[in-house]
Order: C-alpha cells, then sequence, then structure tokens
C-alpha cells in the first residue's frame, strides 16, 4: 500500500529561472525568498522523505472539459515559455513518469464522477508550472503532471484530489503532491508593472487580496483547511490563480475539509508583479492526515 508523504503549496514564479543578478536587480539588491526556500525543500524535506513519485498539479496548464493526467512513460525536451520566451528559454528537462498512478488515477476520477482522461501523447505540451518545479527539486523522482480543467469547481478539485489520494493507496509508492501555484493572481497593467517587480508584498495588486491571502496563509499554518474549503466564494473576489484549483486537488489527495496537516513556511510571502506567491509545505501528521 502506498502514501502520501508530504504535500505544498509550492511558487514557480517565472523569476526563480532567471540569473541570479537579474533576480537581485528585481528586488531592490536582494534575493527573492523563493529561490532559497526551493533550495531548503530539496535538501532538508525531499532528501529525507525520498519519495517514488512527485505528482506536480500545473496551475498553468488549462484543459476545459476535463482533468488530463500525463501517463507517460518518460518525457524529455527543451522547455521555451511562450508567456516569457526572453526569461524562459530552452529549459532542458529529461524525467521518467509513472503511468501505473496516471491511468489509475484517472479511472478513480470517472468512477467519481469527475471527468479525468490520462495522456500518452507525445506531443502534448510540458508547461513552466511543472518544469520549474522539477529544475529545482528533482533527483531521480517519476513526475506526473495534472491539469487545472478551467470549468472546474472547487469541488471537481476536491474531487480530482481524492482520486489521486486514492490511486496513491492502491499501489507501492511513497508519494509527494506539490500545488504548483500562486494564491491571488491580479497583474499591474502593462505600463505599472516595472513599479512592482519587487518581492515586497505591499507591491501586491489590493491591499484587500494580500489580506485574504495573509488569512489563508494563518489557516494552513493552524490546519485549519475546512475554513479555507467553505471561504472560497469569497476568496474568489481576488482572483486565486486558476481558481486555486492547484490547492484544492492538493487538499483533496490528503483529506479535503478534513485535513488537519500544519503548513509551515518555506518562504516569505511575496509578491510577483501584483500576485501572491510563497511556498508552504505539509508534512504528514503522524497517524494520519485526518488525524
Amino acid at each position: 500500500m502506498g502514501e502520501i508523504v508530504g504535500a505544498g503549496l509550492i511558487s514557480h514564479a517565472p523569476t526563480i529561472m532567471l540569473d541570479k543578478t537579474i533576480r537581485y536587480e528585481l528586488n531592490e539588491g536582494r534575493e527573492i525568498s523563493l529561490v532559497p526556500g526551493l533550495i531548503r525543500l530539496k535538501e532538508e524535506v525531499f532528501s529525507r522523505l525520498r519519495p517514488d513519485t512527485v505528482v506536480i498539479i500545473d496551475s498553468h496548464w488549462f484543459t476545459t472539459v476535463e482533468h488530463v493526467i500525463s501517463a507517460h512513460e518518460r518525457r524529455s525536451g527543451y522547455m521555451t515559455s511562450s508567456e516569457l520566451p526572453r526569461g524562459m528559454v530552452a529549459i532542458p528537462y529529461d524525467y521518467p513518469g509513472d503511468p501505473e498512478l496516471a491511468v489509475l488515477a484517472a479511472s478513480l476520477g470517472q468512477e467519481l464522477g469527475t471527468p479525468t482522461h490520462a495522456s500518452f501523447d507525445d506531443y502534448l505540451p510540458v508547461y513552466y508550472a511543472t518544469v520549474n518545479l522539477v529544475h529545482y527539486l528533482r533527483s531521480d523522482e517519476r513526475i506526473v503532471s495534472v491539469s487545472v480543467v478551467q470549468t472546474g469547481e472547487s469541488d471537481d478539485f476536491l474531487t480530482m484530489g481524492e482520486a489521486i489520494g486514492e490511486a496513491v493507496s492502491r499501489i507501492d509508492r511513497r508519494v509527494v503532491v506539490l500545488a504548483s501555484g500562486g494564491m491571488s493572481h491580479t497583474f499591474w497593467p502593462l505600463k505599472q508593472i516595472t513599479k512592482h517587480e519587487a518581492s515586497d508584498p505591499v507591491h501586491i495588486f489590493t491591499p484587500e487580496a494580500r489580506e485574504a491571502d495573509e488569512l489563508r496563509l494563518e489557516w494552513m499554518k493552524q490546519g485549519n483547511h475546512r475554513r479555507i474549503v467553505e471561504s472560497m466564494e469569497d476568496y474568489f473576489q481576488h482572483s486565486p490563480e486558476g481558481n486555486f484549483g492547484h490547492f484544492l486537488m492538493m487538499l483533496g489527495s490528503i483529506g479535503g475539509a478534513d485535513c488537519v496537516a500544519k503548513g509551515e513556511m518555506f518562504s516569505d510571502y511575496e509578491n510577483a508583479t501584483g500576485t501572491g506567491q510563497v511556498h508552504v509545505w505539509f508534512e504528514r501528521p503522524e497517524g494520519g492526515w485526518t488525524v
């Protein structure tokens, strides 16, 4: 029997892939905390837990009529971001997939009533919300990516997460589930972006969005995930990335609203051109995710 040994809300902000000198220039001469946070996660968490597979819920991979899970034996190539080709160009990736886990999760998603498809297509694109985390965190783990279906609602995401968690429990795997994405997600207009590139959260698009993010971070630290689930309608006012589907799927895989795992910050809460970014890690509590 397998288990999810850890989970996280992890930022994939493009800034992390820029050269150090450029990061310092954009951030008033200082390092953004997201980069050392990722290095710490690999050294202090991944090296200790030694997962077999990392499931990355990719908030840049939008699908429309169903959840899609990558079911490839291996993925390799070079990724240039169509969004930011000047900053993320020809980034190499090469990693094994986990078809058994992907196919089982897709089958269970269908059984639980949420449309899901496992794709083996060699031409399926890879997005930087996956590649950036692989770049910093992977040693030799298998990688599975999961889309965020843009027509999905909160219960759809929680159900897909439940399917992932159930799939892991049925096979011999140690798995980490990562919600790759941000929190509130409104960018400054183009003419103003260069004035808001520093990481200080004073640059978050509105004070209200910052307040909403920080409140949810407090609930994460407390392990009070039910409050997050029950307040999603309020949070939508601040345009969380991907309708927060990446987080809700991660949460669904570890118990949903019943989960009591307390979040540990592995970065500051930071700005990225108006959006809220952070790394929060959830260690599996002794006895289980809901105990």
